[in-house]
This record gives C-alpha cells, structure tokens and sequence, in this order.
C-alpha cells in the first residue's frame, strides 16, 4: 500500500507497548497517519518506546496512559488523543486484551471478570467514546478496528473466557457496523491467529502446544505482528470504504481446514 495514504489522518491505538499493538501502530505512522497510542499506566513507558520509534521515522506520535477497565481514563484519553491532533479522530485500533488461560472446568470468577473486562467491556466503551466523537465531528465518520481473534470464531482448549470475549467482539462489531453506518463509521474485527511475540514465545515454543498449532496451520507457519498490522492498515485504507462489520481473519489457512 502507498506510503502517504493515511495523510491527514489521526489514529488512536491502544495497548501499544510491545507485539501486535506497536507494529499497528508503527505502520499507521508510516502510511501518514499521525498517531496517539497508549498503554497501561505502570507500562507507560513502554508506549513512550513505541512512539519515539514512529517519530524517529518521521511521524507524529503521542503516548498516553489508558486503562480500558476505568471509564474515566478512557474518556481522558480519547479527548487528549483529540485535542492533541486538531480535534478529530479518523481510526481507532482496539487493540488492548488480556488472557487467563485455564481449563474449562478450573475458571475462576476473578478469572472470568478480569478477562471480559478488558476484551470486551473495555473495548466497547472505548469504542463508544470515540464514535461519539466521530459522529460528532466534521465531516462525520471513521474506521474502527476491533482486535479480536480467530478464538472468537473457533474454540480452542484453556480458553473458555478468551473465546466468550473475542466472540464477543466479532459480533459486537457486526452491531457497531449496522448502527452506526449512518454516521460513515465503519467498524470492522481483525481476527489473527496465533503470533509470535516476546510472551507467546514459551507456549509456540513447547513441542506439544506449538507443534498442535503449526499443524492446524496450512500455511504451516505463524504469524508475525507486521502480518496483522498490514491487515489492519488495508481496514483503515481507502480501498476498505466499502468494508464494514466484517471478521478478517489473518490465520493462515486455520478456518479453512
């Protein structure tokens, strides 16, 4: 995709200190977009990390403190992304998550809360304060992009809540899409499958658990953050004006077998 085809554009991401959220955010800079990313509050830093990376590249870039399970940090956080970048929005990457993986059978409540908190009622009110500004500014309209997974559309073992959460996700963005087309909003959910970062590598790396994954894999082989990111920079482009309430899936082949 050409460089420069987000000009203009300001882009808000959230958990960006590391894997799937800095390489989105990393490539929204590099198409133009300038570009307010944050992270938790203890890891700060690691977002400061992040944008002085998209700046060296010659982007706009702002860090900022979000905790998506305190409405009142996603509202101080929304508005400073806003105010920073002459007062629109134009893309919202809901990328923060968390996972507890247990078995079925063992899921604790604490569990269970802490889980659907961040990945799904977190991503909802972070998704409903910028599409109010969204709405609201002008002209009206904006592209959001919910990380889900391909465990919202599949089961898998461990992940009972994971996968309640990230289902959750792909059709709260179906809904998200209907209602607010009337705005120009579109909303769509990025489903990638396993990827290999600095905390999944223990588990891709067991023989058991990583040899089960390659071999449901056709492509036979895992993903990497710049293969999500390049999907979710094709849902915030101009070529995906016409794509909306969608589940793309970046898995390598996994749900066609």
């Amino acid at each position: 995709m050409a460089a420069g085809m987000l000009a203009g554009q300001v882009a808000l991401v959230t958990g960006t200190g590391g894997g799937l959220g800095q390489a989105i955010a990393l490539a929204l800079a590099n198409a133009g977009a300038r570009a307010a990313i944050t992270e938790m509050p203890d890891r700060l830093p690691l977002a400061e990390q992040t944008a002085a990376q998209m700046r060296a590249a010659g982007g706009e870039a702002l860090a900022l403190p979000l905790d998506v399970t305190d409405l009142t940090t996603i509202q101080a956080a929304v508005d400073g992304a806003a105010e920073a970048f002459g007062g629109r929005i134009d893309v919202l990457v809901n990328n923060a998550g968390i996972n507890v993986r247990q078995p079925a059978f063992d899921v604790t409540e604490d569990a269970w809360d802490s889980v659907l908190a961040v990945n799904l009622k977190g991503l909802f009110f972070t998704a409903q304060r910028v599409g109010r500004r969204m709405r609201d500014q002008r002209p009206a309209g904006g592209c959001i992009i919910n990380v889900a997974s391909i465990m919202g559309l599949i089961g898998y073992r461990d992940r009972a809540a994971y996968c309640a959460s990230k289902g959750g996700v792909v059709n709260l963005s179906r809904a998200l899409a209907f209602e607010w087309a009337a705005h120009d909003i579109r909303v769509n959910a990025l489903c990638p499958t396993f990827v290999r970062t600095p905390l999944t590598a223990p588990l891709l790396d067991d023989p058991v658990a990583g040899g089960d994954i390659l071999r449901r894999t056709p492509l036979g082989r895992l993903a990497t953050p710049e293969d999500v990111a390049a999907a979710a920079l094709y849902l915030a482009s101009p070529g995906a004006r016409m794509v909306t309430g969608q589940a793309l899936t970046v898995d390598g082949g996994w749900l066609a077998v």
